[in-house]
């Protein structure tokens, strides 16, 4: 049976990639092809458990080194169980966020050596990359709007502050230039209509 297709959603809160992921899932399934939509940190049992752990607001006192091996766990126990059986099984799995938000939020946000997230994360997960990596760009004052109008409380990270979200944002364009090959940026700040067409376009011919 011919491997599945493995595709990524990236971006900071706010930019919309978890709209784009349902929409692509419905244009997909409509075209005949079976897709699996799942998240990170979560996925599994064990991976939305330690997703509870990360972004519990009351959580304040975790050190940024508990924090990158959490998310570590909660990729290694997602990948086993559930996205490499999805893509042996032929389905395409559309993830909202994957390693980029590692290198992203824990690189450019905390400051972690790239070196040594690179060595963490490729334990955690193996040889198992994304095919396609999309990333949502929207200005940070922007999607802090979005989420403002959502009445969306705050997460722990959320919490974190601007220039946070400055450093992901940034670290999140970097790390597109540094592999166009396989990381897609798009202009988030546009219409939704607009977002997805321009994802549609970019992942059919792939498919």
């Amino acid at each position: 049976m011919k491997r599945g297709s493995f595709i990524a959603f990236e971006g900071i809160d706010g930019c919309g990639k978890s709209t784009q992921v349902a929409l692509l899932r419905e244009k997909l399934s409509r075209m005949g092809y079976t897709v699996d939509v799942t998240r990170e940190p979560g996925g599994t049992v064990i991976s939305e458990r330690i997703r509870e752990i990360l972004i519990d607001p009351k959580h304040s006192e975790m050190t940024d080194e508990c924090e990158i091996l959490l998310y570590l766990a909660a990729r290694a126990q997602h990948v086993r169980q559930r996205i490499v059986p999805a893509l042996e099984n032929g389905d395409i799995v559309l993830c909202d966020r994957f390693q980029l938000a590692t290198f992203a939020y824990q690189g450019f946000g905390r400051g972690f050596p790239m070196e040594r997230l690179i060595e963490l994360n490729e334990f955690a997960m193996g040889a198992n990359v994304p095919d396609v990596t999309f990333v949502f760009d929207i200005p940070v004052e922007e999607a802090f709007n979005r989420m403002r109008k959502m009445n969306k409380l705050k997460d722990r990270l959320e919490s974190a502050g601007d220039e946070f979200f400055h450093r992901i944002h940034n670290g999140y364009l970097e790390l597109g230039r540094r592999d166009p090959q396989r990381v897609s940026i798009i202009d988030a700040s546009r219409s939704i209509e607009e977002v997805q067409n321009e994802v549609i376009e970019r992942i059919i011919p792939f498919l």
